[in-house]
């Protein structure tokens, strides 16, 4: 063999353990994904690539073939991804919901409404200052349907701000301007002790969050890491994994961030 094709042997053994993945914010923001990480590579040998982006994003990616696996929580948008079979499987991992948010003087007085469409109505109403992700993101695009849900159309109003940043960065904004905002509760609470903002809505069904971990298909695009997508997957929804899922955030945050789901159906969850 000569030089030369012992690097270009080394280069292609090095790329099959090479795996890029796409995540949602919210899963880096909350802190799950740097644990997560660690684990899977020190167990399978794979090193792995985080590009956190919101999930309208990564799906974008994932068309592209730029990505090789994809954690997103953005429903809709799944459903057409697969649909067109830019993705190979989709397993449902976990899920919490989502809140929301808003200054301790809760000027739009939201406070004690029962449904997110109250909420929301209230808010437009009043003119409370709101602010938006902007990001083609999963908690965007609830928001979005939020709005549509409570007759109102926020568009350029004086009101709604964007910021077109990821879940930590807008709270911080939020928190900032004393202004409402959609969260997920695990980015939330992993911010907690740095914000004033508190829960004003939640429990809501329409709140629900649900993550799916999702293979880019690689008959569309030969070059992905398949098996290496394969192996993250597995691993997301491996009973040891699942239990972590179940685990995190008890300890400092007094309760778990995500719950596990793997082997249900978004139906389980009440999704419809």
């Amino acid at each position: 063999m000569t030089i030369l094709s012992c690097g270009l042997t080394s280069s292609a053994l090095a790329a099959s353990k090479s795996l890029i993945i796409a995540s949602t914010t919210s899963i880096q923001d909350s802190g799950l994904l740097g644990v997560l990480i660690p684990l899977f590579e020190k167990e399978s040998g794979y090193v792995v690539k985080t590009i956190t982006v919101g999930s309208g994003q990564a799906m974008i990616m994932g068309e592209r073939g730029e990505v090789d696996l994809l954690l997103v929580h953005s429903p809709e948008m799944e459903k057409k991804f697969m649909a067109e079979g830019t993705g190979s499987s989709s397993r449902l991992v976990m899920h919490n919901d989502f809140i929301v948010v808003g200054p301790t003087t809760d000027p739009a007085k939201v406070l004690g409404s029962k449904s997110s469409s109250e909420v929301f109505k209230k808010i437009a109403a009043r003119k409370a200052l709101f602010i938006s992700r902007d990001d083609n993101s999963g908690t965007h695009a609830k928001e979005i349907e939020l709005w549509k849900d409570a007759g109102v159309n926020p568009g350029n109003q004086k009101w709604y701000m964007k910021t077109g940043l990821g879940m930590g960065q807008t709270l911080f904004v939020a928190d900032e301007r004393k202004g409402y905002t959609l969260t997920d509760r695990a980015t939330y609470l992993a911010l907690k002790k740095k914000l004033t903002l508190v829960i004003l809505l939640e429990g809501d069904p329409n709140l629900l969050n649900i993550y799916h971990v999702i293979e880019v298909n690689a008959a569309k695009w030969p070059k992905i890491n398949s098996a290496g997508a394969k192996a993250f997957a597995n691993f997301m929804v491996s009973s040891t994994t699942q239990k972590l899922i179940g685990s995190y955030g008890v300890e400092k945050f007094g309760a778990p961030l995500f719950f596990p789901d793997a082997g249900k159906k978004p139906e389980d969850l009440g999704f419809k």
